[in-house]
């Protein structure tokens, strides 16, 4: 089934990525135990969560009573090494746009798990003025590169996800991302 190798369980990290943001809906829609026995129906064996400057505490677990593992931390150098190794990532979706020319802010880690070829669940934080990251996100989801939430439509999300149905993200081409992008900014096409 391949999720052993000679008897030994593999490990399938599940890793949760905010940012630099505050995301305390998404942090605490993961920390749930309906999402948690999800994950672990799908074989995943652990959970990372990057929680940025959020105020929720998520719950640690070892794992040790055949639980999801789980451990947190708010900020890291480089997250890069975590989507890397990661079975599936879920990320914060884009959030504002002058972050994401300027700073990849939810757009560098969503475009690197892409680039990865790893599995993606963007979540949509409503609390946010504008709407522009649900759209770029919901366009993505649509293409069929990633797959699309709200925090409360998680557990949903990954019960229902085929990853197999995922197309890889053709590398190198910003034209179609730069389309959209103009097109929500209200930019005629060219």
């Amino acid at each position: 089934m391949g999720d052993t190798e000679d008897g030994i369980k593999l490990k399938k990290t599940v890793f949760v990525t905010v940012g630099t943001t505050c995301f305390d809906a998404l942090v605490r829609a993961v920390d749930t135990r309906e999402v948690k026995d999800e994950l672990l129906k799908r074989g995943y064996t652990h959970l990372i969560i990057q929680m940025g400057r959020g105020s929720y505490t998520p719950t640690k677990s070892g794992g040790d009573d055949g639980s999801l593992a789980v451990d947190f931390f708010t900020f890291s150098s480089s997250i890069a090494d975590h989507l890397r190794s990661a079975s599936l990532v879920i990320s914060h979706a884009v959030y504002d746009y002058i972050h994401f020319w300027d700073h990849g802010a939810g757009s560098g880690s969503i475009f690197e798990t892409l680039r990865l070829g790893k599995p993606l669940i963007v979540v949509v934080n409503e609390d946010l003025m504008d709407n522009h990251q649900s759209e770029l996100a919901e366009e993505l989801a649509e293409r069929k590169h990633l797959y699309c939430a709200r925090p409360q439509t998680l557990n949903q999300t990954i019960a229902a996800m085929n990853l197999e149905s995922l197309l890889p993200y053709p590398p190198g081409n910003a034209i179609p991302v730069a389309k959209l992008i103009n097109r929500f900014l209200g930019f005629p096409d060219d």
